[in-house]
């Protein structure tokens, strides 16, 4: 416990230094209840739950002040748990909902979740032929009604996808896209991050810098992964990369805490603006907080 307070102590302090504060774009929750049951493909579900009330914990004991929580792939298309979180805390959170990709009705169930308050959407194709809807004909409507509704489109899609995305943003130059965990682009092949680099000519494309723990082979602070931030960063600028801790899912690789310490102490080529770029600003840029 001691551990703890001292940790809030300076974020506090932290947080009354800095001109800025620190938005979390990429989180998950979810919940063992009844009301709200798993999908039924999810065959292999959470052991243990991952409340708001946790989150808003670590936020506190962090200086975090504002979240956007990303629907959970564990209820797929059904997103009224996430519906009822941002519905209790909506001075904390704003929300990214899912809808099936691969109806034709996903447009108006878009919609209607706006309606509803969510702040744009989450797709995630894969890289093998399971995912090539992503550049089949359901996709070109959904992403029109995004750029009629101002929302984001959020895409959590492999390296390999990036051109897809590109044919798509094209089509949609008004709409905002935010590009998941770096497009996961392996470390071991760098060739790759051109892929996504290549949409830096897109100037409403906004990349996730997250998931170095996932995507490193050394301990943190995860210099190897770093390297690939900087690469991003030359390439598009702190204007339009923002952080993410994808709580939980990253805690069996590191902390809550070590995420943000990640783009707040370890980057040493970042200097103060830039972090209140990729802390704060950028987020406000795609989701602004009252």
């Amino acid at each position: 416990m001691a551990t703890l307070a001292a940790g809030a102590a300076s974020a506090d302090l932290s947080a009354q230094t800095r001109k800025y504060r620190i938005i979390d774009p990429h989180v998950h929750v979810w919940k063992k209840d009844p009301r709200f049951p798993w999908a039924k493909e999810t065959t292999r579900p959470p052991e243990t739950d991952a409340t708001p009330e946790m989150l808003l914990e670590l936020m506190k004991a962090n200086g975090v002040e504002k979240t956007v929580i990303i629907q959970v792939i564990h209820y797929r298309w059904d997103n009224s748990y996430l519906a009822s979180v941002l519905k209790q805390y909506p001075q904390y959170f704003k929300g990214v909902a899912r809808v099936n990709p691969e109806k034709p009705d996903a447009p108006d169930d878009l919609s209607r979740l706006v309606e509803e308050g969510f702040k744009g959407v989450r797709i995630s194709p894969s890289g093998g032929a399971a995912g090539d809807w992503f550049r089949g004909p359901l996709m070109p409507p959904l992403w029109k009604r995004c750029q009629d509704l101002k929302v984001p489109m959020t895409v959590l899609a492999p390296v390999t996808r990036m051109p897809d995305a590109a044919n798509l943003i094209e089509k949609y130059p008004d709409l905002t896209v935010v590009i998941d965990h770096m497009a996961d682009s392996p470390l071991d092949k760098p060739a790759e991050l051109e892929k996504l680099m290549a949409l830096k000519r897109y100037p409403k494309v906004f990349v996730k810098v997250s998931h170095s723990w996932s995507l490193s082979k050394e301990e943190y602070p995860f210099k190897d992964a770093q390297a690939q931030v900087k690469r991003l960063y030359d390439a598009f600028g702190p204007k339009r990369l923002m952080w993410g801790t994808d709580w939980p899912v990253c805690l069996p690789h590191t902390t809550y805490a070590r995420t943000l310490a990640m783009v707040r102490d370890e980057m040493k080529f970042l200097n103060e603006e830039d972090k209140s770029w990729m802390l704060s600003n950028t987020v406000e840029q795609v989701w602004p907080f009252a």
